[in-house]
């Protein structure tokens, strides 16, 4: 798999997964005088991070189904593409660890999941050692659409990062992975405080 499309695969999963429009503009708790500093140089009002990455969201998921269909890939759409891209990076994953792979949350991915099996891409088997836990396979069929998928996935990156140079690339995407850490750590936290409280 090439750098670009790695890129291209980071940054997607990362908008894909970013909270509703206007999560970066959610009031969090300050942590530490660096956080403070940079706050009153930049006035969270006027920021529109969480607004662009909504939008880009949406419109990016346009194109990559149409070029889905264009390339004449019908088996499956964006969404289902996500999961079956996290299969062929490594097979047979309990759906617990598919979902936080995909980010996508347990009902939504069981749902898709059983479209998925019944047009034949994915099997549910149990675990050999528990089986109380329920893995998820690629089928044959599914295994002959990844490089297809890799072609389209090269098309998009190739107009995601249309005019950005090299360091403009790493920047943006070094830039998203820290929202993305600010965002898992504020989750955690408030996580953790809500079990607090039971």
């Amino acid at each position: 798999m090439s750098s670009t499309e790695l890129r291209f695969t980071l940054s997607y999963a990362i908008i894909t997964e970013m909270a509703p429009e206007g999560a970066l503009s959610v009031e969090v708790s300050p942590r530490g005088s660096h956080f403070m500093r940079t706050m009153e140089a930049v006035r969270m009002d006027e920021t529109k991070g969480g607004f662009l990455i909504s939008q880009i969201k949406q419109i990016q998921g346009r194109i990559f189904s149409r070029l889905l269909t264009d390339a004449g890939i019908e088996e499956f759409n964006g969404a289902q593409g996500r999961i079956l891209y996290v299969l062929w990076q490594e097979d047979n994953l309990p759906i617990v660890e598919l979902s936080r792979r995909t980010g996508l949350a347990k009902t939504t991915l069981t749902s898709m999941l059983d479209r998925m099996e019944n047009k034949g891409h994915v099997v549910r088997c149990y675990d050999l050692n528990d089986r109380r836990q329920i893995r998820i396979r690629l089928t044959d069929h599914a295994r002959g659409l990844e490089r297809k998928y890799q072609e389209v996935s090269e098309d998009m990156s190739r107009i995601f990062y249309k005019g950005f140079t090299e360091e403009e690339i790493k920047e943006f995407d070094a830039g998203l992975e820290r929202v993305l850490r600010n965002l898992e750590e504020e989750g955690v936290s408030n996580a953790k405080t809500t079990n607090d409280h039971f």
